[in-house]
């Protein structure tokens, strides 16, 4: 062999093996608007049968529509930009927490049942359930496949929602979700809004069912981080899992406030 034969061979080699070292292309590529979507789902769809997605989860994708209210509501969450005190009366905190007290004690049977079996004291459970829906009066109507498969779509986080919508393809494939199940407007669904991802992994049965929701929501504070009797305060051991459940600081700060008010702790009139 020639010299110059080794060393073309040599290059040869080397490209041969950083190719081998570069991530994979994804064929279906994000967009900003609602132009390529119908594209985007026909590519999505290939890559998803070739990862095991079945046919039923498959057609629920391809019926999906672009969802331009979720894109709307996505660039405008400006509620998590406010103050601790204004976040609380924007979200009526006070609301959220007579009704919990109220609720803790008409429900005292499931939240000791909760309580034993995960660890978690009702006020954060309620707190949350409060929060998110309203305690189950504001599940959301939006089309929950669509709402995911958008924000998969979009530019702005499609790596993150397209976890959650492969979790949510698994979903249906399974039967627990369907192409017409409703959910808010990034298809968080059931009373405390779980996405796919933590269906898949924290869910114990109908998330619109309260009691389910509300020990799914204390299995997933428990795989965060929960410990039984720790305090769950700003710099106390369990907020670290209320950061888990919402990235936002505010709210995770509202959440610990109003629960403790719901659990006993403070003044009855006001959740400050």
């Amino acid at each position: 062999m020639t010299k110059g034969r080794t060393a073309a061979t040599a290059m040869i080699g080397v490209t041969a093996l950083l190719l081998s070292l570069m991530p994979a292309a994804h064929a279906a590529q994000c967009g900003n608007g609602p132009g390529g979507f119908e594209a985007w789902k026909r590519e999505f769809s290939a890559e998803a049968q070739g990862k095991g997605i079945g046919q039923s989860a498959i057609s629920a994708l391809m019926q999906t529509n672009y969802a331009s209210a979720t894109i709307g509501a996505d660039r405008s969450q400006h509620s998590f930009s406010l103050s601790l005190d204004q976040f609380l009366a924007k979200r009526g905190a006070t609301t959220i927490v007579a009704r919990g007290r109220s609720l803790k004690q008409s429900q005292a049977a499931m939240f000791a049942s909760i309580e034993q079996r995960y660890g978690v004291p009702p006020g954060p459970l309620i707190a949350i359930w409060g929060m998110e829906t309203g305690f189950g009066s504001q599940r959301g109507n939006q089309n929950m496949l669509s709402s995911i498969a958008t924000l998969a779509y979009d530019c702005r986080r499609p790596e993150f929602f397209t976890e959650q919508l492969y979790a949510a393809l698994k979903l249906v494939d399974r039967g627990t979700l369907s192409g017409s199940t409703r959910g808010s407007m990034h298809g968080e669904v059931g009373q405390t809004q779980f996405m796919p991802k933590n269906i898949l992994a924290y869910g114990t049965g109908n998330l619109e069912v309260a009691a389910n929701a509300l020990s799914s929501t204390a299995n997933f504070l428990k795989a965060n981080g929960w410990r039984a009797g720790a305090g769950y305060q700003p710099g106390e051991a369990n907020f670290v899992a209320i950061q888990a459940w919402n990235a936002a600081g505010v709210y995770q700060k509202a959440i610990a406030l109003m629960g403790r008010q719901i659990d006993g702790g403070g003044g009855a009139a006001a959740v400050r």
